[in-house]
């Protein structure tokens, strides 16, 4: 059985913080939520200015950020992302979800206890003032309905397409092979994200999903959708980019119409100095920064 470079990485990156460290192999893992506020998070609701949280979309409440419609009378398309400042390409990340209570009236049905985070997203300023939807690659979950199989840590595609088992993958979403979760229970989920390479999902520390050359194309949300039809900014800049890879981005968390909260949101990232020489070197980068090196005088 072959086994390839990508694979192997994949272990090494589970596998590495079983052992006992060296400094240089010390996981360092960075919180991107403070526990008290929204700080260094930008939000964008459809129809809304950047930055503009609409009825208090997302708030922080017993440290944790929660997707709340409190102040909804009804949701009509006020589709909400709130994005983490930094770009990243080669990262690890993971957290803790839990949907809520009731969906607000007037989502859509395909919407009840359905959210996600995105990844490889635009950035908030970037998006249409009407833009549902980030071109990003969708990290989704999804509560069970008590009523069957209802998988989690799915991908969808806002703008983007993916190879599944070296063949492109010409659904919107593709099925994950995770557990159905139902009820609010907190559900752990993480995702190895390697540039424009190969992407990770795993829930409760299960590989659920596994997609190689994620790029910009395929339509908005499947081929028949335009980016006209999402009403997407900038359309003909993102046309001229069909079939681009896409190897970096933002980290946005979603709000579709359910409740949802978050917790426990924490990044490594897998891009710095690979320079053993370097005091800031780390031996589980597996892409190179040269310019970050730092080394003593």
């Amino acid at each position: 059985m072959s086994i390839n470079r990508n694979t192997l990485l994949f272990f090494l990156l589970i596998s590495i913080s079983s052992f006992a460290q060296k400094p240089s192999s010390k996981q360092e893992w960075q919180s991107l939520f403070n526990g008290k506020d929204l700080t260094g998070w930008d939000i964008k609701i459809a129809g809304h200015k950047v930055n503009d949280n609409y009825k208090n979309t997302f708030i922080v409440e017993d440290k944790m950020i929660r997707v709340n419609y409190k102040e909804y009378d009804k949701f009509t398309t006020e589709y909400g992302h709130m994005y983490y400042n930094k770009p990243y390409s080669h990262y690890k990340i993971r957290l803790q979800y839990r949907f809520t209570g009731n969906q607000v009236p007037g989502g859509a049905s395909w919407n009840v206890r359905n959210s996600g985070i995105m990844l490889h997203s635009q950035s908030a300023a970037s998006l249409g003032i009407d833009q549902d939807f980030p071109i990003s690659l969708e990290m989704q979950y999804l509560g069970g309905l008590n009523a069957g199989e209802r998988h989690t840590g799915n991908l969808c595609t806002p703008g983007t397409i993916v190879d599944v088992d070296g063949k492109l993958a010409e659904a919107h979403c593709i099925d994950s092979k995770s557990k159905t979760y139902n009820g609010d229970q907190w559900v752990t989920a993480e995702a190895i994200v390697l540039g424009d390479s190969i992407v990770y999902h795993l829930i409760e520390g299960d590989t659920v999903l596994v997609f190689t050359n994620p790029r910009i194309g395929g339509g908005y949300v499947g081929k028949n959708h335009t980016f006209k039809d999402g009403k997407v900014g900038n359309e003909e800049e993102w046309i001229k980019k069909d079939n681009t890879p896409l190897g970096s981005g933002y980290i946005a968390l979603q709000a579709e119409s359910h409740p949802i909260d978050f917790r426990n949101i924490e990044l490594l990232n897998l891009k710095g100095c690979m320079n053993p020489k370097a005091t800031n070197y780390k031996s589980y980068y597996v892409e190179p920064d040269e310019k970050s090196c730092k080394f003593k005088k």
